[in-house]
């Protein structure tokens, strides 16, 4: 995929060094679900997620990565089929180097359209602990709502039982402009 300045595409083995480069740095791990242990934990992080990580690249540097994960819906038994694959859960990564200049922001509108207009997905979701202000303003630059804020139930390895919070968008949303696509 391309945008405006970035191009999107699935992450490779080859990427490995690149990627981290940037994963490995506290700024960045501090709030990710995962910090790597060292280069070899990073290599078995990495192969473990192959499937659901997209690479954001600038004029050929990779300046950030993205996690697209296609999930069923809840549903009950007799519906379950029709809740298969419909939505996704995003997440998001950026090279400090790279930040404040709307690269993240352009990234993961793209891939909500990419959600929306080439998966036919019918809600898209985020999630994070409360105190990451850079990642709720994200989501809410990109016309997600705040559906969630939960007291203490996310456990970080370093600050103990936080808050978290869960963002979505619902393709009906996006296409009725809730997902702006003006850049900022």
């Amino acid at each position: 995929m391309r945008t405006a300045r970035l191009g999107i595409r699935r992450v490779t083995a080859d990427d490995e060094g690149r990627l981290w480069a940037y994963r490995r740095l506290n700024e960045v791990s501090r709030w990710g679900s995962w910090r790597p242990v060292d280069r070899d934990d990073w290599r078995a992080i990495l192969t473990a997620r192959l499937r659901d990580l997209l690479v954001v690249e600038l004029d050929g540097r990779v300046v950030g990565d993205l996690m697209v994960r296609v999930e069923d819906g809840w549903a009950q038994r007799e519906v379950r089929g029709r809740a298969r694959g419909v939505q996704a859960e995003l997440g998001w990564a950026l090279d400090p180097a790279a930040a404040g200049r709307g690269y993240a922001t352009e990234a993961v509108r793209e891939v909500l359209r990419l959600c929306f207009e080439d998966l036919g997905l019918r809600r898209v979701t985020a999630y994070a602990f409360a105190a990451n202000e850079a990642s709720c303003r994200l989501a809410e630059r990109v016309g997600m709502r705040r559906e969630v804020h939960a007291v203490a139930d996310s456990l970080h390895r370093d600050l103990g039982w936080i808050d978290g919070v869960g963002y979505a968008l619902l393709e009906e949303e996006w296409r009725a402009g809730r997902g702006a696509r003006t850049e900022s």
